[in-house]
């Protein structure tokens, strides 16, 4: 049987089957809800575009989400906590600003 570890269930198709996809799929719900409760007004389209592309990329192109309105910075903010609430480092939000 391979791809079994001893004592581990086995994976189905609804599970990732590794650590970045798991944290992409809490990030991506948590991301949703965010937007739920805060809405988009505000937030530019640049930041959403920038953010999109981090979400299509599995969550693994570079950081360069840059939050520049008060709106952009309180959902950064929140995002960062809920990460962090959902077993993330605070260093996996794609939130930087380079310049």
């Amino acid at each position: 049987m391979a791809g079994l570890v001893a004592g581990a269930p086995p994976a189905t198709a609804a599970e990732p089957d590794n650590w970045i996809e798991v944290k992409c799929a809490r990030y991506t719900k948590a991301w949703e809800q965010g937007l739920a409760r805060m809405g988009t007004e505000g937030l530019s389209a640049a930041f959403l575009a920038r953010h999109a592309a981090f979400i299509a990329s599995g969550c693994t192109a570079k950081a360069d989400v840059c939050a520049r309105s008060d709106r952009e910075i309180a959902l950064a903010n929140a995002m960062i906590v809920m990460a962090m609430n959902a077993g993330m480092a605070s260093t996996f939000p794609p939130f930087y600003c380079r310049d």
